[in-house]
This record gives C-alpha cells, sequence and structure tokens, in this order.
C-alpha cells in the first residue's frame, strides 16, 4: 500500500500524504516513505519545487499512537525538508495537529484554506512537542506559542498565519498558491537553492544545537506513565485521569 501520492506539473511536485484512514497519522512507514519521495525529488533535474498536501480532511494528526516513528526518523524528515535544495511548500486543506504542525514549519512555504485549523496537542496527551520545536520555535511568534503549546487549544487559518505558521490562507487555497508556484517556476535552479540556504540558516543552527537533546527528551515522555494514560484515554475516548 502506497501512503505517499506522486503527482507531476510544470516542474512541480507535489507529494500527498496518503493514508487518510489514519488522518494521515505519522507512522513509521510514512514518515519512511515521505522521506524516500522527498530523496527523489531533490535527485530529480526536472523538479522546481515540492507541494506537500493530503488526501482527506486531515493534513496530519501527528504521530501515529499505534505505529509511532522513532524521535530519530522524525527528526531526519524534518531536517530533510529544511535543508532540501529545493522549496518545498505545503497546502493544507484540513486538520493540522501535534506532529503534522512540525512537517508545516519545516517547510518554506506554508498556505491553507480559510476552514483549515491547528493545535499543538501533546500536552494533552502527556507528552510535549519536543522535536517538532525545532522547526516550530524559530519561525513562530513565541507569546502565541507559549499559549497554545502550554493549553493545547485550536486556533484558525488567521491566527496561524499572525503567529508565522502560515504564509498566507484564503478561501481557495489553490488561487492563494497559484502565483507562488508562478513565482517558483520563474527562479533559476542556483537562485532558489542559495535564497533557501540563506533563509534556512537559523532553523538548522536549531537542529545542529538540540536535535539529540529533544530527541531524549521525546522518547523519555512517549515511555512515561502520564503518557501512556494520556494515550490510552485518547484511543478509548475518554478524559484522561488527570482532567479536573
Amino acid at each position: 500500500m502506497t501512503l505517499i501520492g506522486r503527482t507531476r506539473a510544470r516542474g512541480t511536485e507535489t507529494l500527498s500524504l496518503d493514508s487518510a484512514d489514519t488522518r494521515n497519522a505519522l507512522s513509521a512507514a510514512l514518515v519512511g516513505e515521505l522521506a524516500d519521495a522527498l530523496t527523489d525529488c531533490a535527485r530529480d533535474t526536472g523538479v522546481r519545487a515540492v507541494v506537500l498536501t493530503h488526501t482527506g480532511t486531515t493534513f496530519c494528526a501527528g504521530a501515529d499512537l499505534r505505529d509511532p516513528p522513532h524521535p530519530d526518523a522524525l527528526v531526519q524528515l524534518l531536517r530533510q525538508i529544511v535543508e532540501t535544495r529545493k522549496p518545498v511548500v505545503a497546502r493544507v486543506t484540513g486538520h493540522v495537529r501535534a506532529g503534522g504542525l512540525g512537517l508545516l514549519a519545516a517547510c518554506d512555504i506554508a498556505v491553507a484554506s480559510t476552514g483549515a485549523d491547528f493545535a499543538f496537542t501533546e500536552v494533552r496527551l502527556g507528552v510535549a512537542p519536543a522535536v517538532i520545536s525545532l522547526p516550530v520555535l524559530p519561525r513562530t511568534d513565541p507569546r502565541a506559542l507559549a499559549r497554545y503549546y502550554l493549553t493545547g487549544e485550536r486556533f484558525d487559518a488567521t491566527e496561524a498565519t499572525r503567529i508565522g505558521l502560515l504564509t498566507a490562507a484564503g478561501d481557495d487555497v489553490d488561487a492563494v498558491l497559484e502565483p507562488i508556484l508562478d513565482g517558483l517556476r520563474r527562479s533559476s535552479p542556483q537562485g532558489l537553492a542559495e535564497t533557501k540556504q540563506l533563509l534556512t540558516a537559523r532553523v538548522l543552527e536549531a537542529f545542529d544545537r538540540d536535535a539529540a537533546d529533544l530527541t531524549a527528551l521525546s522518547a523519555q515522555l512517549f515511555s512515561s506513565a502520564q503518557a501512556r494514560e494520556g494515550m490510552t484515554a485518547f484511543l478509548e475516548r475518554r478524559d484522561p485521569s488527570w482532567v479536573l
């Protein structure tokens, strides 16, 4: 079963998270397939830019609680998106949760429909947005993150744009995307590669400095008793024991 759909038009390779039955959760298999697809795009001289999108009503629900990727694999995937010398553009028309926001923040440009919504839900499961902070923290308003990291509240596309998680949002996401992709097609491969390197330098510094510590923290939290309770409660559709 293929978990990543692939199409190409005018030098833009579209990679679609295609596991709608799991709400495109980040399983070990999906993370591996997406990494392989991005590697192919990086090597293919016919690809000018990559669009990362989804099937179904959810862009990505975060880690697959039944088959989570190892934190190292998620770090490597996020770094690959940031580090590849071709622009990666997120196209979102649905819900984005937890680890899905890491994918969003790793992309160079992110656009969404006005009906999309977002939440850092880790704190409600007994864990923390550790690994995804590598791309999220350098690109997002810190005061807003303090609220949404700590509360797990949902917020809309307008707010996501205001705080820096999105580049733009609109009723018709493809209309928003059209001038962006046109601009990328008109840009030289060398110009895009070198400009992206300038833009991502601070994000990659965070990976170099913090990836090992945040990977260890993620593994520690996911194996904790509170995380087991939070994830069990989520799967059983009940409140965890700590809810007052």
